[in-house]
């Protein structure tokens, strides 16, 4: 299995130059500090849409709401692949 990264289409020689370009730019001793700083944003961030996550979840639960869609779209799923099965089993017994 061959992984592969597509960060919006850039290459890895673009990568590479840009990662040249910051260097210039910034110097080799404020990389890392912009890398933490990014990092602990970005965490913040996913904090921040986690916490909004759960109090919606609990709006919707003190409210009666159902929370949990994935039950209703397995049922519709479980329908589909048993309709699709009634159909091709006579047709798949005939090959």
């Amino acid at each position: 299995m061959i992984a592969q990264t597509f960060f919006l289409f850039i290459s890895g020689a673009e990568i590479a130059f840009i990662i040249f370009i910051v260097l210039m730019v910034f110097g080799a001793d404020k990389v890392p500090e912009i890398a933490r700083g990014l990092g602990k944003g970005m965490r913040q961030i996913k904090d921040a849409t986690n916490d909004i996550k759960s109090e919606i979840t609990k709006s919707a639960e003190k409210q009666g709401l159902d929370v949990d869609i994935t039950k209703d779209f397995k049922k519709e799923i479980d329908k589909v692949k048993e309709d699709v099965d009634e159909i091709t089993g006579p047709i798949k017994r005939k090959f």
